[in-house]
């Protein structure tokens, strides 16, 4: 049962709990005994905080300011991702929420094509719970002192420095592996966090142990086995162990036509356009590259990235053919002509070009 937050009954809860000096484990306790968020408590003590995770309540904000050895600390960062009023749900996105929502530490890899919203389920995920997400961009030189954190020279101090990994640990926070499968066994350094044990850090002789909340999603390309058609080249086969310790895997697939058009349209009407057949067109002509694809025929397809892509080329040029032709230009010219080819046969409008006015822009060649 929560009791009603202020900043008197907070100071008063952790002063008899914890002592005039605390550290960041009174402020979970305080989180949970409040039931408000890390950044409430942080911000209600941010005239005793005396170091990096470290508060004291009788410390004058005066002593605080003026004390000679005070370290720079950065501010308590809000790490709730915004909510993206045109998402539109789709595939695991309400399975991966619900995990999310339980607050049960259970590693989570999703796998699937570039371009389909891997990671931005999880951000919208995490938006809409307003639960704190830490994402990290892997590549294969990302090592442990990238994830967990280490010594850095501050104003000629060396001052230890959390990595992300430690981050939301502490901070109970969802921690995103992005693209881990181009990861090296450098990554290995997480084996004990991915069984829900938290860290011991070497350095500082410290553990930390996973506050509640915390929970683990990587997205991948592959299932970590490699590309065999080279199309995600960089890839790499990821140790067994390694994967064994994620306990579910999601395979994301594109969103359906009828899907993909209303993320399309909502799109669209965030930016003015009032087309609908052209989001229906679009959509149809990605699905059936996308299973010509499947059947053998070509490599390449149209993501769902690429078509939102096509869609604010469409409101910047007013011209359908000249959004599309940009946006596919990064394929090889075979495979474009082939992609433009199908659309002209399905869109009458390609080669017309519409005159798109945008408050006080006007496209100029539309009006030559």
């Amino acid at each position: 049962m929560s009791v009603q937050f202020s900043e008197t009954a907070l100071k008063e809860f952790i002063k008899k709990s914890f002592g005039d000096e605390f550290g960041t484990e009174a402020v979970h306790a305080a989180t949970e005994v409040f039931n408000v968020s890390y950044p409430t408590v942080t911000k209600a003590l941010e005239q005793n905080k005396v170091s990096r995770g470290k508060w004291n309540l009788s410390v004058e904000e005066l002593e605080r300011v003026f004390a000679s050895d005070d370290i720079p600390v950065r501010d308590e960062q809000n790490l709730v991702p915004d909510k993206d009023i045109n998402y539109v749900p789709f595939g695991n996105f309400y399975d991966l929420k619900k995990i999310i929502s339980t607050n049960i530490y259970y590693p989570v890899f999703i796998t699937g094509e570039s371009g389909n919203g891997k990671t931005f389920s999880v951000e919208q995920s995490c938006a809409q719970l307003k639960r704190e997400l830490i994402r990290v961009n892997i590549t294969i030189e990302t090592d442990e002192d990238d994830l967990i954190g280490g010594f850095r020279l501050v104003d000629g101090a060396t001052v230890w420095h959390n990595g992300p990994v430690v981050e939301a640990l502490e901070r109970g926070a969802i921690l995103l592996l992005d693209e881990v499968d181009l990861a090296s066994n450098k990554i290995l350094c997480l084996q004990s966090i991915l069984e829900g044990k938290g860290v011991f850090l070497k350095k500082t002789g410290r553990y930390v142990k996973p506050a509640k909340g915390f929970n683990i999603i990587a997205t991948a390309n592959t299932k970590g086995q490699g590309s065999e058609d080279g199309r995600f080249i960089g890839t790499n086969v990821m140790n067994e162990a390694f994967l064994e310790r994620f306990a579910l895997t999601f395979e994301q697939q594109y969103p359906t036509p009828t899907i993909e058009k209303k993320i399309l349209e909502k799109l669209s009407d965030s930016l003015g356009l009032p087309e609908e057949d052209f989001c229906q067109k679009l959509s149809f002509w990605a699905d059936h590259i996308r299973k010509t694809c499947a059947q053998g025929y070509g490599t390449d397809v149209i993501s769902t990235r690429r078509l939102t892509h096509i869609i604010r080329a469409y409101a910047i040029f007013g011209k359908r053919e000249k959004a599309i032709t940009s946006c596919i230009n990064r394929f090889d010219d075979e495979t474009k002509e082939s992609f433009l080819e199908f659309y002209t046969a399905i869109d009458e409008k390609v080669d017309a070009g519409i005159d798109v006015t945008f408050g006080e822009f006007k496209n100029e060649e539309t009006e030559s």
